[in-house]
């Protein structure tokens, strides 16, 4: 089974801190990943602020979101 985002805190432009189903938790930048017509308002950084967390994993207004799987791999503990 896949952990689904429980948690998601804005720390820093593109960059998410997430916690996940299992407990683990990090960093993840997305600011290289917004590419496509949907990620496009994303890349505006007070508009990818709006997100939230729904349907297990994160969420924008305009219907963008990442897969939960996609996330998790991407996570790294901040130093």
């Amino acid at each position: 089974m896949v952990p689904y985002v429980e948690e998601a805190r804005l720390v820093g432009d593109f960059v998410l801190w997430l916690r996940f189903s299992d407990g683990a938790s990090g960093e993840v930048d997305l600011r290289n990943e917004l590419q496509g017509e949907v990620f496009e308002p994303l890349k505006d950084p007070s508009y990818f602020a709006t997100f939230r967390v729904a349907l297990d994993t994160v969420t924008w207004p305009n219907g963008a979101d990442f897969a939960p799987e996609f996330l998790y791999e991407r996570i790294r503990v901040p130093a």
